[in-house]
């Protein structure tokens, strides 16, 4: 008996489940939804766009939804051209895998002044996030904070330090490109509420800070330590010791000074972003870390700045009829399993955490729970999967795009972009389903 799976979200945690289902059942039919025209999710679109050894995942994906079996529909969004009870209605197995797009607030005054950004807006913005193409940033001042210790706040300032010469062969949008090598920033204040221990960097995302060619990073040596201490997990201890070596490195570079500085702020927790117009300023208060935790000083300070990105992590949106946990900020789960048949894989599962290949791993996980669940209770069949589905969306007259169809924006992408550019995105839903079409 064939088993129909839906998959929700073509990102690496649904494109893996995917992959792991077929090494399982080769004769499964998957069907891969997104809201997007677009597959590959945060590889597309929350990867750094100079990191493009990591996007290029992206070519193990295509054939994961090139197989016969696999099907992607492109351009359809559950809650609104299908519902969840449809789904469930039509497939033995639905696997949610929506990821995290909502950035967590700050939860401190000012933060809805003009010139404060979350992280997943602003890197939505400058990777051509159709939700995101109108952010329109205000990047004419002079200093700029990003909030955050992980990644992604490294891929901000870094994104943003460049040059456009050292940004020539990313796939950068042209309107952000444009907009960032206008800019004339100076100071870029990289802002964590802990340690430099507890910092979630990637040692080789941090070292990517010291090859830039027009910026100097400033790091007080006092700041870092000599050791991460006897409170980390051992299998953390090397990666964070590593961490370390490379902020002292920085805190004892010499030379001529550069026209633009990274200032990396350790044990500064955010109280206040101020200004009236637009931001201003930002109020600070200095931290120790006892238990792994900031704890306040009551030492306060301030910065002046002209922007504000908070990189602090991302929540997952409600899904019309699926149950979701509030205060986590994702969908309501029990190791995956939402309820009989219904599953959530990587970030609306367990939050963001993690980088591209965590999510192998994860779905790997899941499947085997799958089967499990499967062997337990066998699908009853009558469950047609994409017949039933076929017939509501030409009802509906959803304008679907199949892998086929993307593989027309694929190419029209890459042609249209000047070498080194690897491609220019289309950036609208207008643009895309035009380069979509069969002409």
């Amino acid at each position: 008996m064939s088993i129909h799976v839906a998959i929700v979200g073509s990102g690496p945690s649904g494109l893996y489940t995917a992959d792991a289902l077929a090494r399982i059942w080769p004769d499964v039919e998957i069907d891969v939804f997104d809201r997007l025209p677009t597959p590959y999710g945060l590889v597309r679109g929350g990867i750094a766009p100079d990191h493009q050894s990591t996007k290029a995942v992206a070519r193990a994906f295509e054939r994961t939804l090139s197989r016969a079996g696999t099907r992607f529909f492109g351009n359809v969004e559950i809650g609104r051209d299908l519902s969840y009870d449809e789904l469930k209605a039509a497939y033995d197995v639905v696997v949610l895998s929506v990821g995290a797009e909502i950035d967590r607030p700050l939860g401190i005054p000012g933060e809805e002044l003009p010139g404060v950004y979350g992280a997943a807006a602003f890197v939505g913005w400058y990777n051509g996030h159709p939700r995101h193409r109108e952010l329109d940033p205000l990047l004419d001042g002079r200093a700029l904070a990003v909030i955050g210790n992980g990644n992604v706040a490294l891929d901000v300032v870094r994104v943003l330090a460049k040059t456009q010469a050292e940004l020539a062969d990313s796939d950068i949008c042209a309107h952000a490109a444009e907009r960032i090598g206008a800019a004339q920033l100076q100071d870029l204040y990289l802002i964590g509420r802990r340690g430099p221990v507890e910092a979630s960097f990637t040692p080789i995302e941090l070292a990517e800070l010291g090859e830039l060619g027009r910026c100097d990073i400033v790091v007080d040596p006092a700041a870092v330590a000599a050791e991460v201490g006897p409170e980390i997990p051992e299998k953390e201890v090397k990666v964070r010791q590593r961490n370390l070596e490379i902020l002292r490195s920085f805190a004892a570079r010499v030379g001529e000074p550069k026209p633009m500085r990274i200032h990396i702020l350790f044990n500064a927790a955010p109280v206040a972003l101020l200004g009236e117009q637009r931001v201003s300023g930002l109020e600070l208060e200095r931290t120790r870390v006892v238990g792994g935790r900031a704890e306040p000083t009551g030492e306060r300070f301030e910065l002046s700045i002209d922007t504000a990105v908070a990189a602090i992590g991302y929540l997952t949106g409600p899904l019309p009829g699926v149950p979701f946990d509030e205060k986590r900020g994702r969908f309501a789960n029990d190791e995956g399993l939402i309820e009989p048949g219904v599953y959530a894989a990587g970030w609306c599962k367990h939050g963001p955490r993690g980088v591209v290949g965590t999510n192998r791993t994860d779905a790997g996980v899941l499947v085997k729970r799958i089967a499990e669940d499967l062997a337990a209770a066998p699908p009853s069949g009558g469950k047609t999967g994409t017949g039933a589905i076929d017939a509501l969306l030409r009802e509906r007259n959803v304008r679907v795009v199949d892998f086929a169809a993307w593989k027309r924006i694929d190419a029209a992408e890459i042609a249209r972009a000047l070498p080194p550019k690897p491609r220019e995105k289309f950036v609208t839903p207008e643009s895309l389903l035009a380069a979509a079409a069969d002409h």
